[in-house]
């Protein structure tokens, strides 16, 4: 079974991992160290100010790093993560694993927990998935969520209006808690299930199994009934209580700025399971890795729902300067005249918060931001080749809108060229293969020393 201790291994075999020696501070300097490698190799904190708990933190920090995680090219990454929606397979389940090596009473501040920013609201466990289950104990969900620490036994959960807010409404409706099982410490093919929102009523657990082929395995809690993975590097195990509730931040999120403050429910954690010299996972919230495990699942998403609507997608790109979140490039191949603006209401309805898109050609990398800037000056017109939609439906995170009832106005810019003008009067001037094959012969002998 593929683990974090495994991957970590395998990333510092590829010269992705910084060891760091020196004790760091889990009071802003490791997340400060998080942030200053922010694209760069992930990084293992062997030695914590008053904890004997190392931290690892960048672990799902690049696309190329997720990609190698779950065995995929970049191009097939949403192919693989929509088929591992759409064909789950649960894992089987053991009595014991590594996680059950000590089990014992929480005690959270044993846990290297980080305060990442000067006006957070406390320390966060940020890296954490969060299973639950329905009152048939059929219904299972395992999403990631933030949590607050309020003492030693005491998480604040923010909990937006998805599933797991659904089951916590019907045990709430009950008049009973919702047991929770927090694991922390995992493979990166198990953070992506987590963050990708499959539909309601099948397990992000067995869409973590697909990924990886089969080889998840799972054990029991202890103190509730609901599984967790068995390698997982800790495991909190608790209940969240229908009449409890403080208020949650500030805290900063996908966009970098701090979410506002809200009431939000209680857990209470009543036992704690781990490995022996468990690795705590850290995750920088507004940075990278934040980014890509929020944004790769709806990625798959605009890609499955602008297919359905023009017959050929090149490629979706959840922008780094759009948080990952709120700003899409669709690169297609045009067809009808039509295509730019059905694929730009099609990427709407596919991500809900969504909030400005941008359509461009088959010709146009959509990672490459030059060349989608070279589209819109030369392929857009405002009069007609621009989409706003006031009053819709956006995200909660975004500070310029309506954060409370997640109201926005979005934009929509088809970039794709024109098909009553000629292809050629949108296409960039090129060089001759052979002179240009000619030309780098001569620029390699004049670097070489060689040229006359």
């Amino acid at each position: 079974m593929p683990d974090l201790r495994a991957f970590i291994t395998e990333l510092e075999e590829e010269g992705e991992l910084l060891r760091i020696r020196e004790k760091v501070d889990t009071r802003f300097e490791a997340a400060t160290i998080m942030g200053l490698l922010d694209n760069g190799p992930a990084v293992l904190m062997e030695k914590v100010k008053d904890n004997k708990t190392p931290i690892v933190a960048g672990i799902c920090g690049t696309r190329d790093r997720i990609c190698r995680a779950i065995g995929v090219l970049r191009e097939e990454l949403h192919a693989r993560l929509l088929y591992a929606i759409n064909n789950p397979v649960y894992p089987k389940i053991e009595s014991e694993g590594p996680v059950k090596e000590i089990i014992d009473s929480p005690r959270l501040s044993d846990i290297p927990v980080l305060t990442h920013f000067q006006k957070d609201g406390g320390p966060y466990i940020t890296s954490a998935i969060v299973a639950a289950r329905g009152l048939d104990a059929k219904m299972e969900n395992v999403s990631i969520h933030r949590l607050q620490v309020l003492d030693d036994t005491h998480l604040a959960i923010r909990i937006v209006p998805r599933h797991l807010y659904k089951l916590f409404q019907i045990h709430k409706e009950a008049g009973k808690p919702l047991e929770v099982a927090i694991s922390v410490g995992l493979h990166p093919a198990i953070m992506l299930a987590a963050a990708s929102s499959a539909p309601f009523g099948v397990s992000e657990y067995g869409v973590a199994n697909t990924l990886l082929g089969g080889s998840l395995m799972l054990t029991t809690c202890e103190d509730v009934s609901l599984p967790v993975p068995r390698d997982a590097e800790l495991v909190l195990e608790g209940r969240i209580h229908p009449d409890q509730d403080v208020e949650e931040g500030p805290f900063v999120d996908a966009t970098g700025t701090y979410d506002i403050v809200r009431r939000q429910p209680v857990v209470e954690v009543t036992r704690m399971m781990h490995r022996d010299q468990f690795i705590y996972q850290a995750l920088l919230p507004g940075w990278s890795e934040h980014h890509l495990l929020m944004g790769l699942p709806r990625e798959a998403q605009i890609w499955e729902s602008v297919r359905g609507a023009v017959p050929y997608v090149r490629g979706i790109n959840l922008t780094p300067g759009g948080c990952s979140w709120l700003h899409a490039i669709i690169s297609l191949e045009k067809q009808s005249e039509g295509d730019g603006k059905s694929a730009l209401i099609a990427a709407f309805a596919g991500h809900k918060s969504l909030k400005h898109a941008i359509v461009v050609d088959s010709d146009i990398d959509p990672y490459n931001l030059e060349e989608v800037e070279w589209a819109i000056a030369t392929r857009f017109q405002a009069d007609d080749d621009l989409m706003l939609i006031a009053g819709a439906r956006g995200s909660s995170l975004d500070p310029s809108g309506d954060q409370e009832l997640e109201l926005t106005t979005k934009m929509g810019i088809d970039a794709t060229r024109k098909l009553s003008k000629s292809k050629e009067a949108f296409s960039k001037a090129t060089f001759s293969e052979e002179y240009e094959r000619r030309a780098k012969e001569i620029l390699e002998r004049v670097g070489s020393g060689s040229s006359d």
